[in-house]
Parts: structure tokens; C-alpha cells; sequence
């Protein structure tokens, strides 16, 4: 059997850092591991190949070559799925697709032959044995949850590796915390599901075999879901195997905010090789955390502890909504002086969205609220599902007025400067300063500091680091060309940043 897998196009967006990888000449910041990993997943005899369109194009001989195409999407790559769909159709070549969006949404996709729904570790192998004995289903799915010891490393040689700004993994799923508004929990189950210390291993040597060297984006939506195994079994090993091989690879990845309890964690994460995690911080509005149930951001001073996380080794990202029915006008201030003190740089901020099956869909679904069947999946392009309490209007002026306040040249800068001052980086060899780093570096020069508007703050943000924080030079031209990205999807770089 000849199959194909395709990974469709994301939009340029917040997370998708097309302009900022320009800088480094990378076309994309993650590999599609779930495609990599369901490839893993099929006969040992069939052949494989894979194209991803965020690094290159899909063509008719690329089609016609194979039995089957193979598609994994999430909801913000709806457009690329239905392209690629077109394109299979015209060529006559079945489909079999799975992943988020076709898990939540298969009934609109009634031309795919075959649906391999839910976590394909239990779907996966249904399918294929029916399709040994000639006699395969149209829809695979389960309301089980599968153990994650069985799933195999992913078949990171299908990558061309070159075209990536970092490489992932993944170790756990699930979430322990029943957000409203998040889907996590309806596509993936509360238990942590967790892979063995030796499978994460065998992963990160397979890379390391394959030549990585770099950054590893561990894709979990809470890290710390199982911090018992995690802090006494999985980061003493990962540390260890690190130590072995002079360091090879820094990390990355989402937790909770509940880390900045465990210094011993917090620690340990950063001896590891941790440099950053992205953090669901949602609201500094009391109201709106309860309305949400956002249990674990309660209750506590969500500035200081993120200040914590930080001086322990670790950048912190974040993630805000604004359009929560407890929102009253004040809260677009709010968010824009919590993310300024935070110094939390790359800071997504979104409209409230449903996304299909959680706990808010459902409620909106029960108020009659409900406008469209689907969010589109990116929480940064003003779209929403539902109808808010506050005047919509309003709400996107509001939602603007964040943007420009966090986003142009002086409150970005000004705002690095305070990760700076606070940021403790824990050094453990890091990766040299490499050919793609100087170019990055050259361009920054080039773009940001000459050709843009906003360069006088540049400058000045460059000459402060150099006498105060001259060891954080590659973080301060790393943020400075984040923050070009997005003054491009928010389209700021055209106007006067005052």
C-alpha cells in the first residue's frame, strides 16, 4: 500500500510565526507530529511519504502516486483540508482523515472514505484490520481514551528537518481541570495519560540520531498534569540523558499555572533544559476566572507567580480572553496593565470563543446563544461563535485597543526590558550561536532597525540590553523579531505607533 500524508496549511496567524521564521529561513515552527505519529502506526510494509504544505506543495504526481491520502487537521486548517479534498477528488484518490477537526465535525465531510476518529491508537487498528479482510468501514470511533505506553516513536525521518524552527514530542494527555470553554478535555478525557521514561528517551535519541539539535517543543496541554511521575521519574532521566550528550536540545512547553507552587519543579524544569512555558492566565478578572471555572488561576497572585516562574529559569507566554459575560468596559484596561507589569512578551490575547462539545458550547446551546455551529479556530482573527453579553461592538474596540496597547513598538519593548530585569535564565550549554542565528541577526539589523517604522525604539531597546542585560542579547533580537510578527498579523507595522 502507497500512502501519502498531508499536513494542511495553517493561516497566517498569532502562533503560526511566518514572519518571524523568515528571519531565521525557516518555513515552519512545528512538524506535524500527529501525522508522524499515526505513520508509525501503519504496516511496517507499506510506503510513506509526506508532504506538508506550511514547507511545500502538493502535487498531482504526488496524488496519483499513492493508494491513499492520509489527513490530520485541526479547526484552524479547515480551508487547506478542503483543498487538499478538491485536489484528491479530481484525481479519484481516497481519503482517510482524522485528528481534531474531523473528530469534532466528521458529519461536514461526507466525501472522506474513511474516518479514523478519536485517539487512533484504539481506532487506528479496527481500520486496518478491516481493510485486510477487504471489507473496511466508513467511521472508526470510541468513547475510550487510549494508554499511551503502546504509541510508538514518531516517524521523524518522514520530516525534512531543515524547514523546521524546532522539533516536537509529546508526553502526556489530558487535562486534570475542566475549563469551560476549553476542548481539551472533550477530545482528550481528564485522566493524565502519560508515555514511559523510556519511550520519551528512545524519542529524543531518535532525534539526536537524526541530527536535531536544537529546540523540542513538548506539545502537552498541561506538562504538569502528573507531577509526581514528571518531577521524580521523567526530568531526573531527560536531565541525565542531556548531561550525557553535551546538552543537545532545550525545551518548551504548557503547564499550568499551579507550577509556580512547586519550586522544586520549577527547578528541576529548568535544569532540564526548560526555557520557556506557555501559561493559561485568561483574566486577571475574579469574576470571570469563577464563570469559567478556571479553578486553578484562583486564588492567588497570577502576577507573582508568574514573576516566580520566571526568576526560576523559565520565559512565561500567555494566553487572555476578553469577551467572558462577567466582562464589564473596565477589563480591557485590566488586561492591558496585568500583561504590561507580567512582562510576559508574547502574549496571545483572543475573543471568548465555543468550541464544539465543551461545557460553554453546551451552555450556549441551552441560552440560545449559539450563532454559528463552529469556531473557527484561531482566537485572534475577531470571530465568535455566540452572541457576548457586552455590546459585540464594543467588545472588538476593546479587543483593538489591547492590541495596539501591548503590541506597538514602545509598550513591546518597554515590556521586554521588564521580562529582562526579572528573567534568571539557568545556562546549561546552550546551542551555539549558529549561521541561521547571525543571519537572523543581520536581518533584524536590516528590517527592524532600519527599514521599519518603530526602529527608534529599537535602538534604544538594543542599547539598553547591551548595558544592562548584555548576556540576554540572543532573547532581546529573538523578541524584537516576535514582535514584528505580530505587528504584522495585527497590522500595526503600517501605522504611526504612537
Amino acid at each position: 500500500m502507497k500512502v501519502l500524508l498531508v499536513h494542511p496549511l495553517y493561516p497566517d496567524s498569532f502562533w503560526s510565526f511566518r514572519h518571524a521564521l523568515r528571519f531565521i529561513s525557516k518555513k515552519a515552527a512545528l512538524p506535524p507530529l500527529g501525522l508522524i505519529t499515526v505513520s508509525a502506526m501503519l504496516p511496517a510494509n507499506w510506503q510513506k511519504k509526506l508532504v506538508d504544505l506550511n514547507i511545500g506543495h502538493l502535487s498531482a504526481k504526488d496524488i496519483l502516486w499513492a493508494d491513499y491520502v492520509m489527513i490530520s487537521a485541526m479547526g484552524i486548517q479547515k480551508e487547506s483540508v478542503d483543498f487538499i479534498i478538491s485536489e484528491c477528488m479530481k484525481y479519484g484518490v481516497k481519503i482517510i482523515a482524522g485528528g481534531p477537526l474531523f473528530t469534532q465535525d466528521y458529519q461536514n465531510y461526507p466525501q472522506i472514505d474513511h474516518l479514523i476518529l478519536n485517539e487512533a491508537e484504539i481506532t487506528l487498528p479496527l481500520f486496518l484490520n478491516d481493510l485486510n479482510n477487504g471489507q473496511p468501514k466508513r467511521i472508526y470511533k470510541t468513547s475510550e481514551f487510549a494508554e499511551l505506553t503502546s504509541t510508538p516513536i514518531p516517524d521523524f525521518q518522514l520530516l525534512k528537518k531543515g524547514h523546521y524552527a524546532s522539533m516536537s514530542i509529546q508526553v502526556t494527555r489530558g487535562c486534570p481541570f475542566a475549563c469551560e470553554f476549553c476542548e481539551i478535555t472533550s477530545l482528550l478525557g481528564h485522566k493524565v495519560r502519560m508515555k514511559t521514561t523510556k519511550q520519551i528517551l528512545g524519542e529524543m535519541e531518535k532525534l539526536y540520531e537524526l541530527n536535531w539539535r536544537g529546540n523540542i517543543f513538548v506539545v502537552d496541554d498541561n506538562f504538569i498534569g502528573n507531577k509526581k511521575v514528571i518531577k521524580n521519574e521523567l526530568l531526573p532521566a531527560m536531565k541525565e540523558w542531556l548531561l550525557e550528550r553535551n546538552n543537545p536540545f532545550t525545551f518548551n512547553t504548557e503547564a499550568s499555572i499551579n507550577l509556580a507552587d512547586d519550586d522544586e519543579l520549577l527547578k528541576l524544569m529548568a535544569e532540564t533544559g526548560f526555557n520557556s512555558v506557555f501559561i493559561g492566565i485568561e483574566t486577571p478578572e475574579t469574576k470571570s476566572l469563577h464563570e469559567c471555572n478556571k479553578v486553578q488561576n484562583n486564588d492567588r497572585d497570577l502576577l507573582q507567580s508568574v514573576k516566580k516562574i520566571q526568576q526560576s529559569g523559565m520565559q512565561v507566554s500567555g494566553g487572555f480572553i476578553v469577551g467572558f459575560d462577567s466582562d464589564s468596559p473596565s477589563v480591557f484596561r485590566r488586561q492591558i496593565d496585568f500583561i504590561q507589569q507580567s512582562g510576559i512578551v508574547t502574549a496571545m490575547v483572543g475573543l471568548l470563543s465555543a468550541p464544539k462539545n465543551t461545557q460553554l458550547y453546551k451552555r450556549m446551546i441551552r441560552e440560545k446563544r449559539l450563532t454559528k455551529e463552529n469556531s473557527s479556530g484561531n482566537n485572534t482573527d475577531m470571530s465568535m461563535n455566540f452572541i457576548p453579553r457586552m455590546n459585540y461592538q464594543e467588545l472588538i474596540a476593546g479587543y483593538k485597543r489591547i492590541i495596539r496597547n501591548i503590541y506597538n513598538t514602545k509598550p513591546y519593548y518597554k515590556r521586554i526590558r521588564k521580562l529582562l530585569l526579572n528573567y534568571k535564565p539557568v545556562v546549561v550549554n546552550p546551542v551555539k550561536f549558529d549561521f541561521h542565528s547571525l543571519i537572523a541577526f543581520i536581518k533584524s539589523v536590516l528590517i527592524i532597525g532600519i527599514i521599519n517604522k518603530g526602529r527608534r525604539d529599537f535602538w534604544k531597546f538594543m542599547f539598553w540590553t547591551l548595558f544592562r542585560r548584555p548576556s540576554s542579547l540572543v532573547d532581546a533580537i529573538t523578541l524584537s523579531i516576535y514582535g514584528y510578527h505580530f505587528r504584522t498579523i495585527y497590522g500595526l507595522r503600517k501605522r504611526n505607533n504612537k
